[in-house]
């Protein structure tokens, strides 16, 4: 079964306090899962990947064998795609994190998008970040 799963992650102040955001849908586009977590402090780069750990997570736990990531981080993007070399030490870790769990599919890809067509995991990460803000 194959899903798209659109990730965000962000943070308030980079670093500052984090979330991620994963929406998964179906083939038909429907809607069949959803999480937001905090992640602590961190800087929008780690909450980008810890995005695409818990969209991966999300698509293994609702029986994904196949997965289809939207992200509207270019740099992630291409990093996990191979186009660009992972450089800064602190990211290593994450990237090796992100193939292994993105390695246990069938087959995964990855593609950034503008903002404002990742709207529904950019909600998610806001509203994640209020909820833990109160």
């Amino acid at each position: 079964m194959k899903l798209t799963v659109h990730v965000d992650g962000g943070s308030r102040g980079n670093p500052g306090p984090a979330a991620a955001g994963a929406v998964a849908s179906n083939a038909s586009g429907e809607i069949v899962g959803e999480r937001g977590e905090l992640i602590g402090e961190a800087t929008n780069n780690v909450a980008e990947y810890r995005a695409v750990l818990l969209g991966a997570a999300l698509a293994a736990e609702l029986g994904a064998t196949e997965l289809a990531l939207v992200n509207d981080s270019e740099l992630i993007a291409h990093q996990l795609n191979g186009k660009y070399k992972v450089k800064h030490v602190d990211m290593k870790p994450l990237y090796a994190e992100a193939i292994a769990a993105l390695d246990q599919f069938e087959s995964w890809s990855i593609r950034c998008v503008r903002r404002e067509h990742n709207e529904h995991a950019d909600l998610l990460v806001n509203q994640t970040l209020d909820a833990g803000a109160l």
